[in-house]
C-alpha cells in the first residue's frame, strides 16, 4: 500500500511542478514556433504515458499484493493485449519523430534570398564571417589557418578579400529577413545555440553544417556551446544582436575586411598578438577587462606585482610573461589551478602576445 501511495503522489507532485514551474520555455526571437510545438507534443504524449504506467503499477501493486494462503501462478497473459501494446507504443513513438523530423528538414532548406553569415567554433571562442560587396565568401582551407588568418582564408581567392571578418564578440544581424548560417569548427566538436532562436546546429570539423532562422525582434541573444568542447567550454558565450536595419548598416560599415585586416596586423604588432590570442584560444580563459576568468585577467597585468601558490610576489614584467606563455606550469598566480595547456610557439610569435598584453591598460 506504501509503495502505490508513492507512486501516486510522484504522479502528482510531476504534474504539478510541470505546470507551476518557473523554468519554462525562454520567450522566442525567431519564426520556428514548430520547435515549440513539436517539444511541447513529446511531453504530451510522454507525459500521458508517464502517468498511465506510473498508475497502473500503483493499482497492480495494490490489486495484486500478496495474501496469506494465496500463490501466484504463472499464466501466459494475453496476446491481443501485447498486439495492442506494441500498436499504440508504434504510433506514439511515430507521433514524437515526425514532426521533429518535418522541422529538421525545413530548418536545413533556407529560402533562397537569405542573407548568410560564417561562425567558426575553436577552444574557445566564436568568429564570425560576412560577404562582402559581392555577396559571397571567399574559399577556405586549413593549410592557411594561421594566427592572423584563423578563418583559413585562401588570399589567392578575389572572392574572400572583402570578406567582413567580425571583430569581436557580437555579431549583428537584421530584424525581419531571413539568416543562413554556416557553421565551421577548427579543432574540435562545438554546437551553435541561441535559446531565443529555437535552433542550434553541431559543429564537426571537416564538415560545414548550417540551418536557418528569421529574427522577429530586436535584442541581444547570448550564443553558448551546446557540446562539451574542453576546460574552458563554460566560457565559450558570444552574442548575436538583431538591428534595425539603418543600425545594422551603420554596423556593417565599421567591419574590417580581410584584406584590410591583414594590412593593419601587418603595422601593429599589438594587433598581431591580440590575433595571435584569438587564434590559440587564450581569450577564453583571460579577459582583458578586468572581468575574473579560467586564468588572470590581462587588463593591467603588465607592471603588477602577483602572488604564486608557494606565497611568493612576481613582478610582472616581460621575462615573466615569457616564462608563463612557454612554461605555463612553472609558476601559477594563487587561486588559479595549473591547467594552461603547453603552446608551441615561435620566439616571434611569443613576442607578439608580450607586446599585446602590455598594451591592454
Amino acid at each position: 500500500m506504501a509503495l502505490a501511495l508513492v507512486l501516486t503522489l510522484i504522479v502528482v507532485a510531476a504534474l504539478g511542478f510541470h505546470y507551476l514551474s518557473p523554468w519554462w520555455l525562454t520567450p522566442i526571437a525567431s519564426n520556428w514556433q514548430q520547435m515549440d510545438d513539436a517539444l511541447l507534443l513529446t511531453f504530451a504524449i510522454t507525459g500521458v504515458a508517464f502517468v498511465v504506467i506510473n498508475l497502473f503499477v500503483a493499482y497492480a501493486v495494490v490489486r495484486f499484493r500478496h495474501r496469506d494462503g494465496v500463490r501466484a501462478a504463472a499464466t501466459h497473459g494475453s496476446t491481443r493485449l501485447e498486439w495492442w501494446l506494441v500498436g499504440t507504443t508504434s504510433v506514439a513513438i511515430f507521433a514524437m519523430l515526425a514532426p521533429g523530423l518535418s522541422v529538421y528538414a525545413k530548418l536545413i532548406d533556407p529560402p533562397r534570398d537569405a542573407m548568410v553569415f560564417e561562425v567558426l567554433g575553436q577552444q574557445w571562442q566564436w568568429h564570425y564571417r560576412l560577404p562582402g560587396r559581392d555577396g559571397k565568401l571567399g574559399s577556405t582551407d586549413v593549410r592557411f589557418i594561421s594566427s592572423a588568418n584563423p578563418y583559413g582564408l585562401n588570399p589567392a581567392d578575389p572572392s574572400g578579400q572583402d570578406d567582413l571578418l567580425v571583430d569581436g564578440t557580437e555579431v549583428h544581424i537584421p530584424i525581419g529577413r531571413p539568416v543562413r548560417v554556416l557553421l565551421r569548427a577548427q579543432d574540435v566538436l562545438h554546437d551553435f545555440y541561441v535559446p531565443e532562436f529555437r535552433t542550434r546546429m553541431n559543429m564537426v570539423p571537416g564538415m560545414v553544417t548550417s540551418f536557418w532562422f528569421t529574427p522577429t525582434r530586436t535584442g541581444k541573444f547570448e550564443v553558448m556551446c551546446a557540446q562539451l568542447c574542453g576546460i574552458g567550454h563554460f566560457n565559450m558565450r558570444s552574442y548575436v544582436v538583431v538591428d534595425e536595419a539603418p543600425a545594422y548598416q551603420a554596423w556593417l560599415a565599421a567591419q574590417l575586411t580581410f584584406a584590410g585586416t591583414a594590412a593593419a596586423g601587418a603595422k601593429d604588432a599589438g594587433k598581431q598578438g591580440r590575433l595571435l590570442a584569438q587564434a590559440r584560444g587564450c581569450a577564453a580563459c583571460h579577459s582583458v577587462d578586468g572581468n575574473p576568468g579560467v586564468g588572470p585577467t590581462w587588463k593591467g597585468l603588465f607592471g603588477k606585482s602577483e602572488t604564486m601558490n608557494d606565497g611568493a610576489a612576481v613582478h610582472v614584467d616581460e621575462a615573466y610573461l615569457r616564462e608563463s606563455i612557454t612554461s605555463p606550469a612553472a609558476r601559477i598566480v594563487k587561486g588559479y589551478q595549473p591547467i594552461m595547456p603547453t603552446q608551441q610557439l615561435s620566439p616571434e610569435e611569443v613576442a607578439q602576445l608580450v607586446d599585446y598584453i602590455k598594451t591592454i591598460r
